[in-house]
């Protein structure tokens, strides 16, 4: 069913790989470029960076801030599918 791999070599493939995009990282922008957020492949926020003129409008900051964080995490959860998949050769897994 999977080649030549047998299920403990792919079980320890699936956990190096999913080891490795906990380590990586994503990067989204919202408002230009005023705010910036970053996320790790366990979907926490390590950086976020807000342009100085946005401190004055908090409603505006806030909405920035949830679209560059949303985008972040959204960029993460689609390459973590995009390894999966990849790692199964794009078979369907009950998708």
């Amino acid at each position: 069913m999977f080649g030549n791999m047998d299920l403990n070599e792919m079980m320890k493939k699936l956990q190096e790989s999913m080891a490795e995009a906990d380590n990586k990282t994503y990067t989204a922008t919202a408002g230009g470029g005023m705010v910036e957020a970053t996320v790790n492949g366990r979907f926490e926020i390590i950086d976020l960076k807000i342009d100085d003129s946005l401190l004055e409008d908090k409603e505006s900051l806030q909405i920035l801030i949830m679209s560059a964080v949303n985008d972040a995490i959204k960029m993460a959860i689609e390459d973590k599918k995009s390894q999966a998949l990849n790692m199964f050769g794009g078979m369907n897994l009950g998708q």
